[in-house]
């Protein structure tokens, strides 16, 4: 990642990307956050960096996952998070390791099918998927 002409160095650069990626926090609660840190910058730069740095960052991260199996099992569940019911799409393989997952508000069709359109391109294509009898899941292997 290079952060050549930025005026913070890469590890704060870093740091306020992670903050944002990895807690549920407003781009002005990251800037308060590196201000308790003794870093000053705005909340608009923070933004910038993070439509920057994001996909470089998930780039990386995808060369350091390990590969999953050929046989895939999908399930979605339904679980309360921050008092909030969602949804949980997730892919493991035989071996228990996540392919991927997806967390939404609603069960739709167009949320599974495009999880599982999102799983195969991040992964290799499966010989094999099993499912539970959900309807969305169902209708997403079918399409």
């Amino acid at each position: 990642m290079n952060t050549k002409g930025h005026c913070y160095p890469k590890s704060i650069i870093l740091q306020a990307v992670y903050f944002k990626l990895r807690f549920t926090l407003s781009y002005r609660d990251v800037e308060d956050i590196m201000k308790m840190l003794g870093i000053q910058v705005d909340h608009s730069t923070i933004q910038r960096w993070l439509f920057k740095f994001t996909p470089l960052i998930e780039s990386q991260m995808r060369k350091r996952k390990g590969r999953v199996g050929a046989s895939w099992r999908m399930d979605e569940t339904y679980i309360k998070i921050k008092g909030i019911w969602c949804y949980l799409y997730r892919v493991v393989d035989k071996l228990s390791n996540t392919a991927d997952f997806l967390l939404t508000r609603r069960r739709q069709r167009m949320s599974a099918q495009s999880f599982l359109i999102k799983a195969i391109n991040n992964n290799c294509r499966p010989r094999l998927i099993n499912i539970d009898k959900s309807g969305s899941n169902t209708s997403a292997i079918r399409v």
